[in-house]
């Protein structure tokens, strides 16, 4: 069954591939300057400059891009614009207890201005304030999904606890025990179009982009920075760096910073039979509980996007094509799939890719600046940019800015994770950690002396 409905699926993005992709930008040719370069255009680098130019008309900022604007992570992830900062409440609550509150006013306030620039600049993305289901598929989740409800709404977050009933009523897969609704935490958005149209808003406030057009070094000048590519150079008094997994260009972050490797499915649009036969009413965003954990979620077309579970380190890190494919992983995929809804036998995958994601050993974003001040970065979001990433365009201006703000004073602002020790010893453990992550899985969550280890150092790590 698996290899039929694998049979006819196209080794592309399904976001990348629909009409409406706007022409490439002219490269970056000659010599130009600017008051703000940014370098990257997913969705770090075009929130930074949409801001900029939002705080200060007058800036002039420019854009350098080394492919097309969201080619990358941007325009291959689930389209799961979530509130959290953290890459999670548990997450958050166990790295920065004492700002948690902080952290989700400031996360929710963030994805209440992301609905509010996408009505303002009429940003045609699909958004779609459906929260997202926790969903529980053993029991020791269950346990732990309901330790997370009591903890989040104590603190006054709008979620509900659903019995095995509840949770069928809403998503019918007969895997589910139970599960936590985030009612207005997530929204769901197609990734591609949200890329495009802040491309579009940043070009309308007079923000310079130029694609296809690699920085391949940044040198110092007495008036600022310098970024070099092959055709050009651009002098800017400030650079923000929002390349993701794919920055060479600062050192220090290599420590921080691996690539991985997460793959994903699209279904066929599913019949008005077949989508009766799983319910999902209200279109929320799915994630299961597990530490190797599935996330899915309805396109506007009722496709089912279907990814996760597996997170592939390739030893050295190095990034390349051919390993945005890997059919291993799509079988497993599949064959999840038709556990989880065995109703929808018949359907079949029309696409399959991958991608990288930056992570870090804390799992969410993380902040500095270098060359005197005059460059600021944010990296590490581990998959759950599409909303952080709006956060960290917001932390970079105020560290360029130089004067401490409620965002610069933060912990999390403030503080690096602990980094990844060098190869081979890196990819022994990250293999380590996923043989461990696994066998927890399937012994009722229970983690053994290495990941108790890393969870003691802060050193985790997981899908």
């Amino acid at each position: 069954m698996t290899a039929r409905a694998l049979a006819d699926a196209i080794p592309e993005p399904y976001w990348l591939g629909q009409a409406g992709a706007p022409p490439a930008a002219d490269p970056l040719d000659g010599v130009e300057s600017a008051d703000l370069a940014v370098v990257g255009a997913g969705y770090s680098g075009l929130w930074t400059a949409l801001l900029a130019k939002e705080r200060d008309p007058g800036r002039d900022v420019v854009v350098v891009e080394a492919g097309t604007a969201g080619w990358a992570a941007s325009g291959r992830n689930g389209g799961f614009c979530a509130a959290s900062l953290t890459h999670g409440f548990d997450n958050g609550l166990s790295r920065f207890p004492d700002e948690m509150d902080t952290l989700e006013r400031l996360g929710r306030q963030n994805l209440d201005d992301i609905e509010r620039t996408v009505q303002r600049y009429g940003i045609a993305c699909d958004f779609a304030r459906t929260g997202e289901l926790n969903v529980a598929t053993a029991e020791w989740q269950l346990r732990e999904l309901t330790a997370y409800h009591d903890e989040a709404a104590a603190r006054g977050l709008d979620v509900a606890l659903l019995d095995r009933d509840r949770v069928r009523a809403e998503v019918n897969s007969p895997t589910y025990l139970g599960g936590v609704w985030d009612r207005t935490g997530c929204a769901m958005v197609d990734p591609a179009r949200l890329v495009w149209g802040l491309r579009r808003a940043c070009l309308e406030l007079g923000v310079r982009i130029h694609e296809n057009s690699r920085v391949e070094r940044i040198t110092t000048t007495r008036a600022g920075l310098r970024l070099h590519t092959w055709r050009g150079r651009l002098d800017a008094a400030h650079v923000a760096l929002a390349t993701g997994a794919h920055g060479g260009l600062l050192r220090r972050l290599r420590h921080y910073v691996v690539p991985i490797y997460d793959y994903v499915l699209m279904t066929e649009p599913l019949t008005a039979a077949q989508l009766a036969a799983v319910g999902w009413g209200r279109r929320q965003g799915v994630g299961d509980a597990g530490n190797q954990f599935h996330y899915y979620r309805l396109t506007a077309d009722n496709r089912i996007l279907w990814g996760g579970y597996d997170a592939i380190y390739y030893r050295g890190g190095r990034i390349s094509p051919e390993r945005d494919q890997r059919e291993a992983t799509f079988a497993v995929l599949a064959d999840h799939f038709a556990r989880t809804f065995p109703q929808l036998e018949d359907v079949r995958f029309t696409h399959k890719w991958g991608g990288v994601i930056d992570t870090c050993s804390r799992f969410s974003g993380f902040f500095g600046t270098a060359h005197g001040g005059r460059l600021a970065y944010a990296v590490g979001y581990t998959g759950l940019g599409v909303g952080a990433t709006r956060f960290g365009a917001n932390v970079m201006l105020d560290l360029l800015g130089g004067e401490p703000t409620e965002l610069t004073r933060l912990k999390m602002v403030r503080r690096k994770p602990l980094p990844f020790p060098p190869e081979p010893v890196r990819s022994g453990v990250i293999e380590l950690t996923r043989w461990s992550i696994a066998r927890a899985d399937a012994h009722e969550g229970r983690r053994n002396l290495w990941l108790r280890t890393l969870d003691k150092v802060g050193l985790g790590f997981d899908s």
